[in-house]
Parts: C-alpha cells; structure tokens; sequence
C-alpha cells in the first residue's frame, strides 16, 4: 500500500489523514505532543482548540458556512467531531473543546491505515510524499529546517496584518488614486485623504480604543515592520503623519492640493474587489476597528472582509513556494497546509489540509493532482495564498471577495451571496464526481 507521511496533529494534519486514509493510502501521522507541549496547548489530544471554542458562522449568507458547505461535501473529520461535540452559540457552531479533540482522536488512533507517532519531527522527513501541517507554532527545529529548504525569507514567524474592506463599499467619491509623485488622478493606490479636523477625530478615537490582550505564549514584543498603527500613534500626534498616513507627493485631483493626512489602500486582487489598508496592522477588537477605521473618507460604509491583527504565528510565503495543489515548486512531492500556508483560522485550516490529503494520496499512487476550482470557497482561498503574482503576502481568512464575481452583477448583497453560494457549492459536486472523490463523504450524513 502507498504511504503519506504527515507532521503535525492540529486541524490540517487531522483532515489530511483522514482524506488520504479514505483514498486508500497508509497514512503516518507524527504529532510531538505530549513528547513536546506548546505554549499554547493543555492536552495531549489531537485537534485541541486553543483559542476560541468557535469555528464560526454555520450559515449560507456567511463565508464561513460556504466553507462548511464545501468541507461537508468532502467528508470533514473536523465537521463530523464539531456535530457531535456541538454547543448552543446561535447560528456560529460552537463545541465542547475536550469532546472535540478527544472525537478526532479516537478515529484517527482507531483508523485501520493511519499509524499515529507521538514524537517531535525536527526536520522536514526524506520520506515521500510528506505534508508538512505543523500549524502557528512550529517548534525551533522544524522551523528552521524548513527555512533551510525553502531560503532565509520564505519563513515569517510574526503575523501584522492590516484590514481588507470590500471594493463595493467604498464611497469613491471622496477618495482618489494617485501614487506618490505621480500623475494625479492615475496609479495603483486609492488614497482616502482627511483634513485636519478629520485627523484630529480619528486619531483621538484610534489612541483610545479597546484592543485585545496578548494571550499567555504571545510575548508583547513589536517589530518595528509591524508595529500596531495605535501603539505608533501613541508615540506623538504627528507621528502617523510621518509614517503610514504621510501625504507627502500626493495632490488631490479634486482640490489640487497635497490633504493634510492619508490613508492609502492597495488592491487585494487584480479585479479590484478587495482593498488592504496600508500599513494599518492592529491589535484592535474587531468592534473598535470597524467603528475607527470607518471614521476615514471613504470608507464611512466599508464592508471588512478581513480585520487586522498582530499575533505570533509561523507562515511560509505560499505564493513564492506553493503550487495550487499545495505541492511545494521546489519538490512536488512535498506540500504544505494548514495556518503554516497563510490561511487564517480553523476553519481555512482544515480545508487545506483535506486538499493537501487528497494530492499527497494521488502522488502516492502516482496519479495526477487536482486543483480545487476557484468558483469555491476553498479553491479560492487556495488561489489567493498561491496567486505567483502576489508581491507582499499577508495570511488571509474566507470571504466573499475571494470568488470571482458573478457573470451579471448583483446589487443586492443578501442575493447576489446566495447566487455565489450556490454556484460554489453546484461547482464542487461536480468537481468531486468528475474526480470520483465520492468516496470521502462514504457514511457521512
């Protein structure tokens, strides 16, 4: 029988054997705990949520349920142990944390083709093909053994992560493109200018919102690269007007005049559907950063599709390294998945770790890899983390401005969700029958 090697028990490892064991394959999957504990982590079972108890939203108006919907179709282990470890939370799917993780052991441990290791891999194993799933807090040895093989700046082990609003919701009228020193009116940033009264408010209100504390593993140490845009500001009134909100070389063509402070957003996409607020890294709740950010021109109604954050977290540059079936472009019979890829939450990290379970058992068998069609949720959030084209590589969680858009535009954004949900969730069963992957959702409700 053709065997998988797998590194890491957390959500991706879990679903990559789970898939690969179902396509036929023997699976080896290497967990170091309780050999080696994390600072995050209390148990020693496979699949231990060590954040929040919620993996979110579990409705087709939501990213998250899309998702789901598509993880279901193609048999989720970690979907199956979230039913029966379910805990009322409203429309989010919520679980008993020990009866999760305690769930998904029980049928890995228990599976007739999956061999669990309980000990600490320290570099990336010769055997082939091998998915390396070691999640946000690789250990020191692993970590650097990857770096080795994939180059000194293909590793990153801080996460600053700036807000991404919908490119439907912003109000054009009040902001402009320009790059410094450019032609004004012409470029690549959409730039929201304010005028000092503006500033003035906004930076009064970003200095004194309410953000997250650092959890006990995280230590309270920045970089200057990914300094908290509040904790900058807190350094002096006018220091943002010297860093990312610097309007120097930029004219307004409506006023032609340099404004009195900047925001600058960047495309997200080629398409132009998701927009990143530059140099905008936070550790504000998600609350705050809606109500501050929303104070800037521009963006009084902005949609965000993904908030921003500054956590610990280990992450390899996918779009420099990964192919879209996660196969690494150095060696394709080595893949990645999981929050090590740059998709953020659990949810994203289960699915890539179904996908990379699949092509790790096709190349096992020597069958040919598949890329998961970007119509879908997971195919896009896939394409997004491997987009080659992609310059400055931030994780990225589920959204809607992931999917390419409709072929007739939809104004209304409750129908226009539904009409993308079902295309997704049409283009996956079709996908699953053409790769005959039916057999991965065998004996699932």
């Amino acid at each position: 029988m053709s065997k998988v090697i797998i590194v890491g028990g957390g959500l991706a490892g879990a679903e990559a054997a789970f898939a690969a064991s179902k396509l036929g394959v023997e699976v080896v999957l290497y967990e170091m705990r309780p050999e080696r504990m994390t600072p995050a982590h209390k148990t020693p079972y496979l699949a231990e949520l060590v954040c929040s108890n919620s993996l979110k939203a579990d409705t087709p108006d939501t990213a998250s349920g899309l998702l789901k919907a598509e993880m279901r179709l193609l048999g989720s282990i970690v979907l199956e142990a979230a039913e029966a470890a379910r805990v009322p939370a409203g429309k989010a799917l919520a679980v008993d944390r020990e009866v999760f993780a305690k769930y998904i052991t029980h049928r890995l441990e228990s599976a007739e083709n999956i061999t669990v290791i309980r000990e600490e891999v320290k570099s990336i194993p010769r055997e082939r093909p091998c998915i390396i799933a070691s999640g946000p807090l690789t250990s020191d040895a692993l970590s650097q053994s990857i770096k080795e093989f994939l180059g000194e700046d293909n590793l990153s082990f801080y996460d600053a992560i700036s807000p991404i609003v919908d490119g439907e919701s912003i109000d054009y009228d009040k902001v402009f493109w320009g790059d410094r020193y450019g032609e004004a009116g012409k470029g690549d940033y959409l730039n929201c200018p304010l005028t000092r009264e503006e500033y003035e408010l906004f930076y009064n209100e970003l200095i004194n919102a309410e953000c997250v504390p650092f959890k006990e593993f995280e230590e309270p140490r920045y970089f200057e690269g990914c300094m908290p845009i509040e904790e900058l500001a807190r350094r002096g009134k006018d220091t943002l007007l010297f860093g990312p909100m610097k309007p120097v070389g930029l004219i307004d063509p409506k006023t032609g005049k340099t404004p009195y402070a900047v925001v600058q957003l960047r495309k997200e996409d080629r398409e132009g559907r998701m927009f990143n607020l530059v140099g905008f890294q936070t550790k504000m709740k998600w609350p705050e950063q809606q109500r501050v950010f929303r104070l800037i021109p521009g963006l009084e109604r902005a949609e965000f599709l993904r908030f921003g954050s500054i956590h610990r977290n280990t992450y390899i540059n996918s779009p420099r390294v990964l192919l879209p079936t996660l196969q690494t472009r150095k060696d394709e019979t080595l893949l990645f998945a999981g929050q090590i890829t740059g998709v953020e939450g659990y949810v994203e990290s289960a699915a890539t770790g179904i996908i990379a379970g699949i092509n790790a058992a096709k190349v096992a068998k020597g069958e040919q890899p598949l890329v998961v069609p970007e119509e879908t949720m997971i195919g896009a959030l896939i394409r997004y983390i491997t987009d080659p084209s992609k310059k400055e590589f931030q994780p990225m969680n589920a959204n809607f401005g992931l999917l390419p858009p409709l072929k007739v535009r939809v104004r209304n954004r409750q129908k226009r969700r539904q009409l993308l949900y079902q295309r997704a969730l049409e283009r996956m069963k079709e996908w699953i029958k053409e790769h005959n992957l039916e057999v991965l959702s065998h004996g699932m409700d």
